[in-house]
């Protein structure tokens, strides 16, 4: 598998190119980690509640239970601290939910921060790349067989401008299999496919 150019330039550029996905996909991953625990920070009054809110229902109970016990007159004290307790445990309940909701807002955000930019960039640029290589190995089986199917394929996928640099007619030289022309159509499509004789 070929997966740069043999030209220096050419291979140089597709390294650069590489890299810089490679830099923007760690620099979107930071960013979207930062959104993730600042956006998880707006979740601490909801923990925060819930735990303030957890330790005055236990305190509630425990009162309860001990005024519970005076003899007569337990059950018409203990009433409002029992009722209190339950209000601070659904307070309790509403602080982890928010904290619940926070969090999971927080991991999509962080997700849509990292994914959308990185998408756009790899639909874009991983395609090209998955192109050319498929296209270089394929053409590599191809540098030690014979010249004229080169040169046919340059025919096929070459602009004619590059042709016609090569041949005044192209198609005429390698149908009399001029040597040179040949070489030369082979070697321009063996550059395309980013490989050489």
């Amino acid at each position: 598998m070929r997966l740069y150019a043999a030209a220096p330039a050419r291979g140089a550029r597709q390294v650069l190119g590489d890299l810089l996905l490679l830099a923007w996909i760690a620099a979107w991953a930071w960013a979207g980690r930062e959104v993730w625990a600042a956006t998880l920070e707006l979740g601490r009054p909801g923990r925060a509640t819930a735990t303030a809110a957890d330790d005055m229902a236990a305190r509630f109970h425990d009162v309860g239970g001990r005024i519970d016990g005076i003899p007569g007159v337990g059950d018409d004290l203990a009433a409002p601290f029992s009722g209190a307790a339950d209000a601070a445990e659904s307070l309790a309940e509403a602080g982890r939910s928010q904290a619940e909701t926070v969090a999971d807002v927080a991991l999509l955000a962080g997700l849509a921060v990292f994914l959308v930019p990185v998408l756009l960039v790899a639909v874009l640029y991983v395609p090209l790349r998955v192109r050319f290589v498929r296209r270089a190995s394929a053409g590599r089986r191809l540098v030690g067989a014979d010249p004229a199917l080169l040169a046919l394929r340059a025919l096929t996928n070459q602009p004619l401008r590059a042709l016609t640099r090569i041949s005044d007619d192209p198609v005429r030289a390698w149908r009399d299999d001029d040597p040179d022309v040949v070489r030369r159509l082979a070697d321009l499509e063996l550059r395309a496919l980013g490989l050489r004789r």
